[in-house]
């Protein structure tokens, strides 16, 4: 094993260029999207509901504390099994909640708070939720009767709500955003009627699978964009499998593919097609990525990845594909770089009000490793092929940011260090681990 990942203090990274490749097998952390929702929806069903394969980030921790604290009893959290006694109506919470980094647990949460007839609530978030934005899910539930005040007209945490007996609205939503589609689907969980949401493009749907699983009646056009869901309904508590992440394993994707000498095996990884888009924009450059033993986990399409090295040439992302490979696009920043010619990103201004101005975030950042990028008001524009030099970076307190950093470190000319990169915990604990365990000397 060859160490090229040191910890200069507890929050810094120095990551160390060698003669190596990439081999073996990564083991994927739980889906983080699909964490989320299982702590929700299994804290709001009638009965037991067991998750396995949970993501134990900083995120989760934060959801199941929120619902611990509203009367549903989690058991410790594990990757094995965690068991939640579900509570059906919610308490009131004797505490402000407290969302964390997440903006998951914020914008899905409002939603069944705002439903909770004469109950109140507080929550607030750390310095960096309390910065992103909360209107588009507080504007539309203020549609549905909402009674929620807040910083900004409501645009910003912390934010009060007086739960209500909501109405049931057809929302056309401006963004293909699945935490607004989702938030609005669990205010109509308890809200008479139908309560239906048209996006621009499909976002990722995996509420709309798990609610199904745990009996909400829903209907969904893919063609139109649209979901709806019939309240008041009551789940019913289930057995629930976490695939890995995809969004986790894109940075070992394109490490494997940067990396001269390189295969990796991605087994057991949610390939949910509302999530793939990184899997064919990085096919479209050139990586060579297979996919294998394709099968259905609780409602999720996954399978098993394998990923050799390849040369890449640069692409074009935009449009419709973006809402599904948004969390990717840092990572695919850093194959841009190593790709030969000018990728172009556009159309992804949300990422602007992600944990950091992510557009910002990875102009600057890889600038200073001699990345030739140009920001653009939605997107980036990415010269590649030129040899990186070591630089000092830093993380902006964003997770992928400091992966994806720590995977284009490996590939330059020269030492980088990386400031604040211990935020990777929120979605990926042991991700310094797992770069260690699959470096080898060729």
């Amino acid at each position: 094993m060859t160490t090229a990942l040191t910890l200069l203090a507890p929050d810094t990274w120095q990551i160390r260029p060698g003669d190596y490749a990439l081999q073996g097998t990564v083991m994927i952390p739980g889906d983080k999207s699909i964490s989320h929702r299982a702590l929700m929806l299994g804290a709001l069903a009638a009965g037991q509901t067991e998750i396995r394969g949970l993501l134990l980030g900083d995120d989760p921790r934060s959801t199941a504390a929120c619902f611990q604290a509203l009367g549903a009893t989690i058991s410790e959290l594990n990757s094995d099994c965690v068991v939640i006694q579900g509570i059906g109506n919610l308490q009131e919470a004797a505490d402000v909640l407290d969302a964390g980094n997440s903006g998951t647990t914020l914008r899905l949460m409002l939603g069944i708070l705002a439903s909770q007839p004469g109950k109140f609530y507080a929550v607030t978030g750390d310095s960096s939720l309390r910065g992103r934005p909360m209107k588009r899910v507080v504007q539309p539930l203020q549609s549905m009767g909402a009674t929620i005040w807040g910083r900004g007209q409501g645009n910003f945490a912390p934010l009060a709500v007086q739960g209500q007996t909501l109405q049931a609205i057809h929302y056309h939503s401006p963004i293909a955003s699945a935490q607004v589609k989702s938030c609005l689907l669990l205010a109509g969980l308890h809200t008479p009627g139908i309560t239906t949401i048209t996006e621009p493009a499909l976002s990722r749907d995996h509420s709309e699978r798990m609610l199904k699983a745990f009996g909400a009646t829903l209907e969904v056009d893919p063609e139109l964009c649209q979901v709806s869901i019939t309240g008041p309904g009551q789940l019913q508590g289930q057995q629930v499998t976490v695939p890995g992440d995809i969004s986790s394993a894109a940075f070992w994707l394109v490490a494997a593919a940067i990396t001269p000498g390189s295969e990796l095996f991605l087994p057991n990884v949610g390939v949910n097609p509302t999530r793939t888009g990184v899997l064919e924009v990085l096919e479209a450059m050139g990586a060579n990525i297979t996919q294998e033993n394709m099968r259905i986990v609780t409602g999720e399409p996954v399978a098993d990845l394998r990923v050799s090295s390849s040369p890449l040439q640069a692409t074009v992302i935009e449009g419709k594909i973006l809402p599904r490979l948004i969390d990717e696009v840092p990572i695919l920043a850093v194959a841009a770089a190593f790709a030969q010619g000018t990728t172009v990103i556009r159309d992804a201004a949300e990422l602007r009000v992600k944990e950091s101005d992510r557009l910002q975030a990875i102009a600057t950042q890889l600038g200073r490793m001699g990345v030739k990028v140009t920001e653009l008001p939605d997107g980036l524009e990415i010269i590649g092929g030129e040899v990186l030099q070591g630089a000092e970076v830093d993380s902006w307190g964003d997770h992928r940011m400091a992966m994806s950093l720590a995977i284009a470190g490996l590939q330059a000319k020269g030492t980088t260090t990386i400031q604040r990169g211990a935020a990777a915990t929120v979605s990926y604990p042991n991700f310094t681990e797992s770069l260690e365990a699959v470096l080898q000397s060729p």
